[in-house]
C-alpha cells in the first residue's frame, strides 16, 4: 500500500497540463457535455432508457458523475482523460437524459447499466473512476464484475448509509430532502421532478450497503480517494482502504467533496499517475 499525501498532488498540480482539448472547441463553441449529439447515444437496459456519450481513443475508461450530477459535471475529468483514453460516460438513472425507469434506485443496478453499456460497447474491460456516489458503483463493479474492471479509482465513496460514514449535518439534510419530496409528491405539485428527487435521496438515506468481506474480495488495484473537508469522516475512508489488498490512498487537505470541480487539475494528474503505473504497495502487506 501506498499512500500519497497532499504533497504529492501539489507537485502533480504544478506539472505543466497539455493545452489539446477532447474534442475541437473554442470559447464561442463550447462541446455540449451532456447533450451532444456527436457523442451520445441511448441504450435501453432492464425497462430503462439510458443515455451515454463516448469521447477520445485509446483504453477504455468509465466516467461515473455523483448523486446530484450528470455528464455535464464532469466535464473537467471528460476532457483531460480523452486526450489518451477513450472515455465512457452515462448519465445515471434519473439524471440528465437518462430515464429513472420503474423499480426504484439502486446502486446494484447502475453497476449493471456501466456493464451494459460496456457489452454494447463490445468491451471486455475497462478502468473506473467515479465520484461521490459513482465510487459506490465503482467498488461495487469492482467487487461483482471483476473480470470487466482493470483499475478503480473511487473519491469520496461510503459502505453503508449512517452516521458513521456520513457526516451527520449530511445525512440529516438527506432525509429532510427526501421527506419534503414526498409531502410535495402528496400534493401532486409539479413544479420539480419530485419522484426524482425522492429516489435520489432514499438512495443515500437507505443505500449501500457494502461489507467489509466484500472489499477484501476486490482484487483490482483501487485508489482510494478524500479529502479531509468531505461529508465522509476520514474514518471511513481508512475503512474502506485498509481493507482492499491493492489499494492506494490520497487524502486532499483542503479540498471539500467538490474538489473534481474545483481544483481539476491536482483530482485529475493524481489519477491519472495510478492508472498509468504499475500498482505499487501490496508489498508492504505481506
Amino acid at each position: 500500500m501506498k499512500i500519497l499525501f497532499l504533497i504529492l498532488g501539489a507537485v502533480v498540480a504544478l506539472q505543466i497540463v497539455p493545452s489539446t482539448p477532447a474534442v475541437a472547441q473554442s470559447a464561442s463553441n463550447p462541446v455540449p457535455y451532456g447533450s451532444n449529439s456527436k457523442a451520445g447515444t441511448y441504450i435501453t437496459l432492464d425497462g430503462a432508457r439510458l443515455y451515454f456519450e463516448t469521447y477520445g481513443h485509446g483504453a477504455p475508461l468509465v466516467l461515473i458523475h455523483g448523486n446530484g450530477g450528470n455528464i455535464a459535471y464532469m466535464k473537467p475529468q471528460i476532457e483531460y482523460f480523452a486526450r489518451e483514453y477513450m472515455v465512457m460516460v452515462m448519465d445515471c438513472r434519473g439524471r440528465g437524459k437518462s430515464h429513472l425507469g420503474s423499480d426504484s434506485l439502486t446502486y446494484m443496478q447502475m453497476a449493471k447499466d456501466v456493464v451494459g453499456i460496456l457489452d454494447h460497447l463490445h468491451l471486455d474491460s475497462a478502468c473506473v473512476v467515479g465520484r461521490s456516489d459513482g465510487g459506490i458503483i465503482s467498488l461495487l463493479l469492482a467487487r461483482y464484475y471483476p473480470e470487466r474492471i482493470r483499475k478503480v479509482a473511487a473519491f469520496a465513496a461510503n459502505l453503508t448509509p449512517d452516521t458513521t460514514a456520513l457526516y451527520p449535518f449530511f445525512y440529516n439534510q438527506v432525509i429532510q430532502d427526501r421527506m419534503h419530496a414526498e409531502e410535495m409528491l402528496a400534493k401532486k405539485d409539479t413544479g420539480q421532478d419530485w419522484k426524482v428527487l425522492q429516489q435520489r435521496n432514499r438512495l443515500m438515506e437507505f443505500q449501500p450497503h457494502i461489507a467489509v468481506a466484500d472489499l477484501q474480495r476486490i482484487t483490482c488495484p483501487v485508489l482510494v480517494l478524500s479529502t479531509d473537508r468531505d461529508i465522509i469522516p476520514l474514518d471511513h475512508t481508512l475503512l474502506i482502504y485498509r481493507n482492499i489488498a491493492k489499494a492506494n490512498l490520497c487524502i486532499f487537505t483542503g479540498e471539500t467533496h467538490y474538489v473534481t470541480k474545483d481544483n481539476p487539475d491536482l483530482f485529475n494528474h493524481t489519477v491519472a499517475k495510478f492508472l498509468k503505473e504499475p500498482f505499487k504497495g501490496e508489498e508492504l502487506r505481506q
